[in-house]
């Protein structure tokens, strides 16, 4: 496993000891076969982050936390990776534990683990559970700050939240919906990946809001509990097409995308307006096929930026407060999907 770092660079990067590194640059038996892939994807980070690491200046380590399906992790990666090299004179360092589903104690364990080994700083999409709140609290108490990130803990001491109005952003895809949806006797059917996402859970209510008010006589028709990932939302879908005829729109709040596409298509059904969220790959592909209709976007990078500075501030390494932040809603159609 040729690399160019010290040995304490990895473990610092990995979260494990020295010797651990050691034993598994060496191939000496003895290490868990998911340590020795934590300590490989630590060297493929310091590889991407190696422009950084150029830098002069201060040096902040954050860690990013994520229970969300990977292609969303993916975004999330690449949007503060391609922002790292513009943070100077300060070099930033990231790590990543991203899962596509925690159990909550294990989520738990590992923020608890990170306010024990320290941390200038945590991104966190996580569930708003009471378990998760005290665990952001104590993170706090360990003089760790942590921004939640798409999703919100209110109840918690985060120092700040960074993403969208949900409920504005539900709203929007009703909307979008009442406006292009030509069937009047059509349901829409409404996907959440899980009930315990406040950021879900606000769009649901903007988009049930903004439909009763709006088009009061559509009926909605609602899936939970998809986690997401596409063969779930596949199998999920397929089930509530073959007990509701009526469906013909698709507001996917959760992801799972190319289940539902499949899902339709397996019945032979057309599905009429489909709104989704974020500018994953899948989506990308999506969009140009003309699948989905249209994608509600916010600027990825942005939310980075505005994270990595609110920790800097909240360091003494840049001045001014750290102000309430949301991203800006956008919404792309097959015809203007950006590069």
């Amino acid at each position: 496993m040729p690399h160019p770092y010290p040995v304490r660079e990895i473990a610092r990067q990995a979260g494990v000891s020295e010797a651990t590194v050691d034993r598994v640059l060496h191939g000496r038996p003895g290490v868990r076969s998911g340590t020795v892939l934590q300590v490989r994807q630590a060297i493929a980070d310091l590889d991407r982050q190696s422009t950084q690491l150029r830098l002069s200046g201060r040096t902040f380590m954050l860690d990013v936390v994520m229970d969300t399906p990977q292609r969303f992790s993916d975004l999330v990666r690449r949007s503060l990776e391609a922002e790292l090299p513009t943070m100077q004179p300060a070099t930033i360092r990231a790590r990543f534990h991203v899962k596509e589903h925690w159990a909550i104690d294990d989520l738990t364990a590992k923020l608890n683990t990170i306010a024990e080994n320290g941390s200038h700083g945590v991104i966190l999409k996580a569930p708003d559970t009471a378990q998760i709140s005290l665990a952001i609290d104590a993170l706090h108490a360990a003089g760790i700050p942590v921004l939640t990130l798409v999703t919100d803990v209110p109840a918690s001491r985060r120092l700040a939240y960074i993403g969208m109005d949900d409920r504005a952003a539900g709203s929007t895809a009703a909307f979008l919906i009442q406006r292009w949806l030509t069937r009047s006797d059509a349901a829409v059917l409404a996907l959440t990946s899980r009930n315990m996402f406040r950021g879900e859970e606000e769009r649901e209510m903007g988009f049930r809001s903004a439909m009763r008010t709006n088009d009061p006589g559509r009926r909605i028709v609602e899936i939970s509990d998809t986690d997401g990932l596409d063969e779930n939302t596949r199998r999920l879908v397929a089930g509530e097409l073959e007990r509701s005829p009526d469906v013909g729109a698709v507001y996917s709040i959760g992801g799972g995308n190319r289940g539902v596409v499949d899902a339709f298509g397996d019945c032979a059904r057309t599905c009429e307006v489909f709104i989704g969220h974020d500018l994953s790959n899948d989506n990308r592909a999506l969009l140009a096929l003309g699948h989905l209709t249209a994608v509600i976007h916010h600027d990825l990078r942005q939310d980075m930026r505005t994270a990595v500075h609110a920790f800097m501030v909240h360091h003494g390494a840049l001045g001014g407060p750290i102000l309430p932040y949301r991203s800006k809603i956008d919404i792309v159609t097959p015809h203007n999907i950006p590069q």
